[in-house]
């Protein structure tokens, strides 16, 4: 598609008036303490944004793509920038990616952590692998108990752990997902209760009891604890546990939150770093 065939009936809006509509569909003030989130990387001409690109990670391929659909705005799930950062430099390929995106007059947004507690989010996405009659957040807002981070499910009727992976499996697009399974119990068990967090959950998930954890990674002792207290564990990659969010939300996006005044891509050169052969 050429991008004048995109761009047909596409106004565009303002920076400031695309981040104003983002932190109303998800305020900043939902992300965890530690996150860095909002507008990272301002651009250097003021002009309308008529192409937005969603990006599970900003890589330098992803900058590229970007620029190639003259998209002037990068919504990164991920922080690109997250730890201070001393020189802007070609050397180092974080660095390259600053330098490219103000070349190119690219600005670039994090939700990150704002994405996952808000209701709608990127957690009540993952949820949606499973039927539930009930889900709540582990860690619940302060001011809106319907908010927060993680989600614990009790299903609408028992599945066994065999189920459970396929309907995973089935949801995030994955051919493999790793398993671990609960001491005592096998592939045939019975599954109702379930907590779940996007990306590296521990820190979300430790000590929940549930009958199934569900996450993009965690360290082998936190597994292992798990699996000896009676927790089977799928795992997704990091990354596999949060990206199909951004291909459900992007009509949401689009249509909803930016009124159609938007055209909102997925970007196809954002994937995992892992593979499995």
């Amino acid at each position: 598609m050429a991008m004048g065939d995109q761009r047909v009936g596409v106004s565009g809006l303002m920076i400031d008036e695309v981040i104003q509509r983002l932190e109303k569909w998800a305020p900043l003030s939902l992300a965890e303490h530690w996150d860095n989130v909002g507008l990272l990387i301002e651009p250097s001409q003021d002009m309308p944004i008529k192409n937005v690109m969603l990006t599970n990670d900003l890589t330098e391929d992803v900058v590229q793509e970007a620029a190639d659909n003259e998209a002037n705005l990068v919504i990164t799930y991920h922080p690109n920038i997250f730890h201070g950062m001393k020189n802007v430099t070609v050397r180092n390929w974080k660095e390259r990616i600053v330098l490219g995106c103000i070349k190119n007059n690219i600005a670039v947004f994090s939700p990150h952590t704002s994405w996952d507690n808000v209701e709608g989010g990127v957690n009540d996405w993952l949820a949606d692998a499973l039927e539930f009659d009930s889900s709540k957040p582990i860690q619940p807002n302060a001011n809106n108990p319907k908010l927060g981070a993680g989600r614990s499910l009790i299903l609408k009727n028992e599945i066994t752990l065999s189920q459970a992976v396929e309907s995973i499996k089935k949801h995030t697009g994955l051919a493999h997902v790793r398993l671990a399974i609960a001491r005592g119990r096998d592939l045939e068990s019975k599954i109702k209760t379930v907590a779940l967090c996007a990306g590296s959950g521990i820190s979300v998930l430790r000590g929940v009891p549930a009958d199934l954890y569900f996450t993009g990674e965690m360290l082998h002792h936190d597994l292992l604890e798990a699996c000896q207290s009676g927790t089977s564990v799928v795992l997704t990659n990091h990354s596999d546990s949060e990206r199909g969010f951004l291909e459900d939300f992007q009509e949401h996006l689009e249509k909803v939150v930016l009124d159609g005044q938007i055209k909102v891509l997925v970007s196809k050169k954002d994937k995992d770093p892992l593979i499995t052969l």
